[in-house]
């Protein structure tokens, strides 16, 4: 069974909202009413919708014959469509979750990646923190030296 609301069934069977309200009213459409909603069961109330008739004359082609077809016939085709109809919301909403779940997946994804930019960015700052810190230590050695020398060779030309 599938249900749907009273403004969409007004909807998909061209009629206002009255008239299918007047119809409920009549016991001529299937319905309930759930969280103060109208809901409509679609297949046995369009149906009630196709006036009752022994055979109708559809002309398909000039060439051929007319061909009859029943009021069961119209009944059974309405319910085929409505069952096609089904099977495509169905699909549909598969597809939607499909998509659902691999936006998820590619959530998780996009998050776990911001976490390892974040450790890396990190990392990158402690090691250029203590490669600046060993630039500067290596400066003043190579200053403690140049001083150390320079004192050296003094004190050897004085003593020569």
């Amino acid at each position: 069974m599938h249900w749907v609301e009273l403004e969409e069934f007004a909807k998909i069977s061209n009629l206002d909202i009255d008239t299918v309200k007047d119809m409920i009213e009549r016991g001529k459409l299937t319905y309930k009413k759930r969280d103060g909603k109208v809901l409509i069961e679609v297949a046995k109330s369009a149906t009630s919708l196709i006036p009752k008739v022994d055979r109708i004359v559809l002309d398909v082609n000039e060439s051929l014959a007319p061909t009859l077809i029943g009021s069961e016939a119209i009944e059974h085709t309405i319910n085929s469509l409505m069952n096609m109809h089904d099977e495509v919301v169905e699909a549909k909403n598969e597809a939607i979750e499909a998509l659902k779940s691999e936006n998820e997946f590619l959530k998780e994804t996009l998050k776990s990646l911001q976490e390892l930019y974040e450790e890396d960015r990190k990392t990158i700052e402690t090691l250029t923190s203590q490669l600046k810190q060993t630039q500067e230590e290596l400066e003043f050695t190579r200053r403690k030296y140049k001083l150390m020398w320079n004192k050296t060779i003094e004190t050897f030309a004085k003593r020569s």
